[in-house]
């Protein structure tokens, strides 16, 4: 028997001699190794199955009612103090991020010059009044004035009267002695002193008449002077002449520009943006500074409007902000949405009627009031980012 030297083999080689040499065990490992596969596929897709049917049952029972948007930002209606009259400011009182009451005074205008308006509008009122008594004093002056141009006018009447009676005395005079000159009765001197009377009469009845003729037009002029003097008091006493009223109102006109002098705080907040320093020339109208009123901060969420198809006024939201983070949750009610998108009110709005066109998601403001309790204990401030998530299967009762 011859023996033959040892070959090194390999761990392949050796499985597969090894395969060969058991077939039967080869294919049961292989059958075990395809029964845990398919296994382990089933199980995926079961537990896949029931994620999604989870899933489902979340959304249709919660996930639908809710919707959400971290393009939120808190806001405040800001009191902008602006003065009501110019002038040279003496006093400032306040800095910012002062904390500041309604009533307080914040910036004190020299009231030099409003006191002297005022002064000459008192002085205005003063002679208004005395004026009004002037114009009562005529009327009763004009009154007396008519009674004696009616009684000069009678009497102009009754001299006009007499100057003709004298003259149809003297006419039948002259004649008569016309009469008897001719049968020399009388003397030529006679005649002559009978025609030189007559003459006389003549020229006072003229005088008469025109006496009368101006007794007349004194009479209307002190009734016409009467009546214009009339216009201005019928009706009306000192305190509510037309006159009077109008100084009146120029009085409390300069009284109001001198309290306007001092500006005082239209509402609880903080100060921001001073821009007046003590010396500065301010005219009517500039603003020196802002008062935010952190204690009404709200906030305005822009939801996309594929969001807003249930969003309804009274909803019940819930805040969080990032400043405090999760930890703080505020709860607000929707209180309002706006008229329009933020691209319609833009400076430059967008032109979608030219041929690039692309249409992009538009975000509509919803306004979101907070629970003035919630702001007190966390406070917040004007342009902070919140997140926003309304129930809009629920309304505020």
């Amino acid at each position: 028997m011859s023996l033959r030297p040892l070959k090194n083999t390999s761990g392949a080689e050796l499985s597969a001699q090894h395969s060969t040499l058991h077939p039967a065990a080869n294919k049961t490992g292989s059958a075990t190794v395809g029964k845990t596969r398919k296994r382990l596929f089933a199980i995926l897709a079961g537990v896949i199955a029931i994620a999604a049917l989870a899933f489902g049952a979340y959304w249709y029972l919660l996930g639908a009612r809710y919707v959400s948007t971290d393009n939120a930002y808190t806001a405040a209606e800001i009191a902008q103090i602006t003065p009501s009259v110019a002038g040279i400011v003496r006093n400032v009182n306040v800095i910012d991020t002062q904390t500041v009451k309604q009533g307080d005074v914040l910036v004190v205008i020299d009231d030099a010059d409003a006191r002297l308006t005022l002064m000459q509008a008192e002085a205005q009122l003063n002679s208004a009044m005395r004026q009004v008594q002037v114009y009562q004093a005529n009327d009763e002056g004009l009154s007396a004035q008519i009674a004696a141009r009616a009684a000069d006018e009678k009497r102009a009447a009754a001299d006009l009267q007499s100057a003709q009676t004298e003259l149809d005395r003297s006419r039948a005079e002259l004649q008569r002695r016309e009469g008897l000159v001719q049968s020399g009765a009388i003397s030529a001197e006679a005649l002559t002193t009978a025609k030189s009377i007559f003459a006389t009469a003549q020229s006072t009845l003229q005088a008469k008449r025109a006496a009368a003729e101006q007794a007349k037009a004194n009479y209307a002029a002190s009734l016409g002077a009467l009546q214009a003097n009339a216009a201005l008091t019928n009706n009306a006493t000192i305190d509510n002449h037309p006159e009077v009223l109008l100084a009146r109102a120029r009085r409390d006109q300069a009284k109001i520009d001198l309290e306007r002098t001092v500006l005082r705080a239209p509402i609880d907040g903080v100060v921001v943006k001073r821009q007046v320093q003590i010396g500065q020339r301010v005219q009517s109208g500039a603003v020196l500074l802002s008062i935010v009123p952190v204690q009404n901060i709200h906030v305005d969420a822009n939801f996309k409007e594929v969001q807003l198809a249930n969003v309804r006024i009274g909803q019940p939201v819930t805040l969080t902000s990032d400043l405090y983070g999760d930890a703080v949750e505020y709860h607000g009610v929707v209180e309002g949405l706006s008229g329009g998108t933020g691209s319609t009110f833009a400076i430059i709005p967008a032109q979608n009627a030219t041929g690039n066109w692309i249409k992009v998601v538009q975000r509509l403001p919803v306004r979101i009031k907070l629970d003035p309790e919630e702001l007190k204990k966390n406070p917040l401030q004007v342009g902070l980012s919140m997140t926003a998530t309304i129930d809009t299967q629920m309304s505020e009762e």
